[in-house]
């Protein structure tokens, strides 16, 4: 018997893992793909422990008398690291094929320099792989998740504004430090793939997902597929112009959503409004909560950019729906109602019936989002 053809069990696989658990006729159906060629993909997932038969459950089809034995992923098979690298910090996960969070840490970095970056990556997979849990033995793949310019294909971080990296080889050097496989994915997608797969975009033929914090970013699923472009930078709305008027961006733009909307622009413009040069985000949050309307107006400003950005997200792109996210809108009260008036104001048409989803996620679900992009390099393979 010939072996089975591989874009067969990919699909099979990555089906049941997305949408699972799924029965064989539910697949072909799902797959567009013949019974037989569905058993056959499924046979050596099940051999090399990746997929289980569940219990019979339902019947085949209407009339017959044997019921049908949904497949489903057996988690522990493998377990998989993500890791999302700031300026900062770096946050680490191990997930299981699921990518449900199996055990999680954080590592301070003194410093931004690659050799030091890479040295307390290696301190923090050691940590996670050898602490409670023992998942050494069955994890293979490391996902890093960065902000910036990255080349997925070859793990070359082009540029990283907030870490001031420039071409650097990250996938080979995390690679030699750690003895994993690597995959580097921009920190936006990365969470992206996650949504696809696991969150509220799972089964959405087109999605966005829209992040506010130091950076303002956008991961845009079209076609049931992640959009990078040929540059590999499709999706960047915070440097889309809103205010041609407004303030410089670092990327050399002026009046981009980011330099209006990103944390460290809130902080600035809130210093400068409020004449407290000290003022920190945490400040400027509770002074806006206190009702003092310098402070306010500044959210509201960052709050009608970024819905402007969604808006134009909305008017080319079309998404089915909407996810606003990241570590910024934990003040979502300050920024929510600006941006529900910016969207709707800038959506043309039906685009501003695009329903739209404000939640904060920590960045423990970057991190996720990192293993998740290890789990699909898997799966591909």
């Amino acid at each position: 018997m010939p072996e089975p053809a591989a874009p067969a069990m990919t699909a099979v696989l990555t089906a049941v893992l997305t949408e699972g658990p799924l029965s064989r006729v539910g697949l072909a159906r799902r797959l567009g793909l013949s019974q037989a060629a569905v058993t056959k993909a499924a046979r050596p997932l099940i051999d090399l422990g990746y997929l289980e038969e569940l219990a019979a459950t339902e019947r085949t089809g209407p009339g017959a008398g044997r019921p049908a034995s949904p497949l489903s992923i057996r988690p522990d098979r493998e377990f998989f690291l993500g890791v999302k690298i700031t300026a900062d910090e770096l946050i680490g996960v191990v997930c299981d094929l699921t990518s449900r969070v199996r055990a999680s840490a954080h590592r301070p970095l003194a410093g931004r320099d690659v050799d030091h970056v890479l040295a307390e990556l290696g301190r923090l997979v050691g940590d996670l792989l050898d602490g409670p849990g023992d998942h050494r033995a069955r994890t293979r793949r490391l996902g890093l998740a960065i902000s910036g310019d990255v080349d997925r294909a070859t793990g070359l971080v082009r540029y990283s504004p907030f870490l001031h990296w420039h071409d650097v080889p990250l996938r080979e050097l995390a690679e030699q430090t750690t003895g994993l496989t690597v995959v580097v994915e921009n920190d936006v997608k990365a969470l992206t793939t996650a949504e696809h797969w696991f969150g509220e975009g799972v089964g959405a033929e087109s999605f966005a997902l829209v992040t506010v914090g130091t950076g303002i970013g956008c991961g845009l699923v079209v076609n049931g597929r992640l959009v990078a472009g040929v540059h590999g930078v499709a999706g960047e709305i915070g440097h889309i112009g809103v205010d041609a008027g407004g303030p410089a961006c670092h990327c050399g733009g002026r009046g981009c959503v980011e330099a209006i909307a990103g944390t460290d622009a809130i902080v600035e413009r809130a210093r400068q409004r409020t004449g407290r040069p000290e003022l920190t985000l945490d400040g400027a949050v509770a002074l806006a909560r206190s009702g003092d309307p310098r402070a306010a107006a500044v959210f509201a400003e960052a709050g009608d950019a970024i819905g402007c950005g969604i808006a134009a997200v909305a008017n080319l792109v079309g998404p089915a729906r909407i996810v606003v996210s990241g570590e910024g809108l934990a003040a979502y009260d300050l920024f929510e109602p600006s941006i529900r008036t910016g969207f709707e104001r800038q959506a043309f048409g039906a685009a501003a019936t695009c329903p739209l989803s404000i939640r904060p996620l920590p960045f423990e679900e970057w991190a996720r989002g990192a293993a998740t992009v290890g789990i699909q390099s898997f799966v591909a393979s």
